[in-house]
């Protein structure tokens, strides 16, 4: 894997650092993992990376609609 293909992967841990709430870093982490580790597999690294994206995507939102 490409450092490229590593920054994209760990987008959801790197987007659940921004969020409030501490409670969604571990899983937003573990997807990340799960996706370099699947990387071999585009449709299992793939749902494991849109899963963690949507996490840390609610957990931003929930952030912005508090400020």
């Amino acid at each position: 894997m490409s450092v490229l293909h590593i920054l994209i992967a760990t987008m959801p841990f790197l987007l659940s650092l921004a969020s409030r709430s501490s409670k969604v870093i571990a899983p937003c982490l573990f997807a990340s993992i799960f996706t370099v580790l699947l990387g071999d597999d585009p449709p299992r690294a793939a749902m494991a990376w849109c899963i963690g994206l949507l996490i840390a995507a609610v957990a931003l939102r929930e952030r912005l609609r508090a400020s």
